[in-house]
């Protein structure tokens, strides 16, 4: 069988590290892509062979310098099976400060363009090679969150590019249904990562990193159109997407909030 072959985003760390391990660990062909080069190669060099990973030291805003990570690893690696958007950052904003304009900008370039910019290059490649298992051509993965079912305070830069992740895969997914391209969407709920490290308040159903990924890949390889990790995590988006508009807000209205940071994406 053929090494599987992994392009992801947002490999300097937390989950982007985590699922690179676990594929790598499972004898992938990877691409990382991560803004810091040195902690790309560092994480490259602990992997079991890093001669199979290929590195991009790129922003996901850029959507030039995500064409040329691409090229690179159309030209050396091949199509890849699995592409994986899941860089992100998120911080605390406050609608009123002013210097916080650049930061809801820059959150959502990052998270919701930065998803489209990490497919974007791979399209017309994956429509035109030849079906695999089941059919498909190739799976489109965008880590999304939570955090994106319902406007969180003090999170409005981060719901609104979660939400904003959320509907792009859902379009993606029916778009390229024909092409055989298959799309998953992944919320993760609270995952122990350098982002969650300083949240001053209670996360419910915490999970490690690494124990995240596991279950994580083993919704893409089963092709999962959209799941959230941890599950109990699922129930609560559940409810929370169905509750009166009314009764969320009281009940969030006080709920803790995501220090924010001025300047700080």
């Amino acid at each position: 069988m053929q090494p599987q072959k992994i392009f992801l985003t947002g490999a300097s760390s937390g989950i982007g590290q985590a699922l690179a391990r676990a594929y790598a660990q499972q004898g992938a062909l990877l691409g990382i892509v991560g803004r810091r080069e040195d902690a790309l190669r560092a994480f490259a060099d602990s992997l079991p062979n890093p001669a199979a990973v290929r590195i991009y030291a790129a922003d996901v805003r850029d959507a030039d310098a995500m064409q040329a990570a691409a090229a690179d690893f159309l030209a050396h690696v091949g199509c890849p099976d699995v592409v994986i958007a899941n860089a992100g950052i998120s911080v605390g904003t406050a609608a009123g400060e002013r210097e916080d304009l650049d930061v809801f900008r820059a959150v959502m370039d990052t998270n919701w363009f930065g998803t489209l910019t990490t497919f974007q290059p791979f399209l017309d490649t994956m429509r035109a090679r030849a079906p695999g298992a089941g059919g498909w051509r190739g799976t489109l993965v965008g880590i999304a969150s939570v955090a994106g079912v319902r406007g969180l305070p003090g999170g409005g830069a981060y719901s609104a590019s979660k939400s904003a992740v959320i509907k792009l895969l859902e379009s993606l997914r029916v778009e390229l249904l024909h092409d055989r391209i298959r799309v998953v969407t992944i919320a993760p709920g609270y995952i122990r990562t350098p982002m969650t490290a300083h949240n001053p308040y209670k996360m419910p159903f915490l999970m490690d990193a690494d124990v995240f990924a596991r279950k994580a890949i083993g919704k893409i390889a089963g092709g999962a159109r959209f799941t959230v990790i941890p599950w109990q995590m699922g129930v609560v988006a559940a409810v929370l997407h169905v509750l009166p508009r009314g009764l969320y807000d009281a009940l969030f209205r006080r709920a803790p909030r995501k220090p924010r940071q001025p300047g700080g994406a």
